[in-house]
């Protein structure tokens, strides 16, 4: 079982049941909505932010990202990292019926994609292995407004597809989708994705 220096931020018990099978971590459950009441939780947040730094960790529906946009905003950016599971449509074995966009949550994510979630993220293991380190130039808002993913008609269309093509959740807004890209690739290794899209 790999060690994760980060803290790790999920939603509810099941996705802490989950994620404990597969890292060594303290794993701290959110309650849902109940978050955005309970400043006690956020300052708890804030301050093991500081001391051991954050990974957020929702599901990719669009209340895991009502959840995570409202983390962003309160909580300090250099200290927190976004973990992202992919778009997997399904029912978690636990409920009756699938979720309202029919979406497995992180509760229902096969082991080895939690872990590459983290990894992408880039979670400190504790074994020396990290994700991303230095990728060289950033991936910026002027490559995508290049490649037609934002500011055109059909801009929105195109981030939809490219996000279904690289397995990332369909709701990251432009900026989400930048600070995903660039958590996942180098600047060279994105536009060699985005050119192959473009070739016939």
């Amino acid at each position: 079982m790999r060690k994760v220096r980060e803290v790790i931020v999920v939603e509810g018990r099941y996705d802490k049941n989950a994620l404990s099978q597969v890292v060594d971590a303290t794993i701290i459950t959110l309650g849902g909505f109940a978050v955005f009441n309970d400043r006690e939780k956020l300052s708890f947040l804030r301050r093991l932010a500081e001391e051991r730094g954050l990974i957020v960790l929702t599901d990719s529906d669009g209340a895991g990202f009502v959840i995570r946009n409202y983390l962003k905003g309160a909580l300090p950016k250099d200290q927190v990292k976004q973990a992202y599971i992919p778009d997997i449509h399904g029912k978690e074995r636990r409920k009756r019926a699938p979720g309202k966009e029919g979406k497995l949550g992180v509760e229902g994510m096969k082991p080895a994609v939690l872990l590459e979630a983290l990894r992408r993220a880039g979670a400190t293991f504790e074994d020396g292995e990290t994700a991303a380190g230095s990728r060289g130039d950033p991936i910026t808002k002027a490559d995508l407004f290049a490649l037609g993913l934002t500011g055109g008609t059909d801009s929105a269309a195109r981030r939809q597809a490219l996000l279904k093509r690289l397995d990332l959740p369909e709701h990251l807004t432009p900026n989400g989708m930048l600070e995903a890209l660039n958590l996942l690739y180098s600047r060279e290794a994105f536009l060699d994705l985005a050119a192959e899209e473009h070739d016939p």
